[in-house]
């Protein structure tokens, strides 16, 4: 690219002879925007234009105070800045950097973070879809997705988790609330995020407690006090000489 320099008192002034918008690098060194191209940007030293660009994947950001300005694009706004550099996919990264939904449409809750074309799988918590415009895992409804397979939300003995929620002494909603075992005192029920269910189980000896949410003594929950009477004694251990 030929470069075309006029010095004026102060300024000097770098242009572009073949680009169509042509930078003027203003008095202060610095690194600038380009005016069309969201990843690429100038870099101003004693008023000499450099131009670059950012690694592909990650676009430009003037209003970063830090000196490497190139961010996740869900960051920046670009405003007008709509053009990209050509995409250098890899594997499963349409760019080599960024997050970014999974091959397979219909899985919503895994996503990919490319690093240089590297990537690395990613699940979302219990109940959330990934959103590439945020790039983070959201609410279905927020992230919009259609076609998601639907995750079973039943388990095999019949539990959903209740639509209305559970909440806390204080009135506040519970994020994952558990629920005892209608007939098997040691086990019990969490639902993460509160719609996906897992069923789990206290220690032998001990059984649920729904009132402290904990596992706890048989004799501290009311019809529970004999789950472990018809349970065999240890063996006796033989006595060492």
């Amino acid at each position: 690219m030929k470069l075309i320099v006029l010095t004026v008192p102060g300024i000097i002034y770098t242009y572009n002879y073949f680009s169509d918008a042509q930078f003027k690098c203003p008095g202060k060194d610095g690194q600038y925007e380009d005016s069309r191209q969201c990843d690429k940007y100038y870099e101003c030293v004693d008023g000499i234009a450099t131009e670059k660009i950012c690694p592909d994947g990650l676009v430009f950001d003037p209003l970063i105070r830090k000196r490497n300005k190139c961010d996740q694009p869900f960051n920046v706004d670009c405003g007008d800045r709509a053009e990209l550099q050509p995409a250098q996919p890899k594997t499963v990264c349409p760019r080599q950097n960024g997050f970014f939904s999974h091959e397979d449409p219909a899985v919503c809750n895994k996503f990919y973070n490319c690093i240089h074309g590297d990537a690395i799988e990613i699940t979302c918590t219990a109940g959330l879809h990934f959103d590439e415009y945020s790039g983070t895992c959201v609410w279905p409804d927020s992230a919009g997705r259609q076609g998601c397979n639907q995750i079973s939300n039943t388990l095999k003995d019949g539990f959903k988790c209740p639509t209305d929620g559970q909440k806390d002494a204080n009135g506040n909603l519970v994020i994952h609330p558990k629920f005892a075992h209608p007939t098997d005192c040691q086990r019990f029920y969490v639902c993460l995020n509160g719609v996906e269910p897992r069923d789990l189980g206290c220690q032998v000896g001990e059984v649920y407690n729904e009132e402290s949410q904990r596992c706890d003594a048989p004799e501290n929950v009311p019809g529970c006090e004999d789950w472990y009477k018809d349970e065999p004694a240890p063996a006796a251990q033989p006595k060492k000489n």
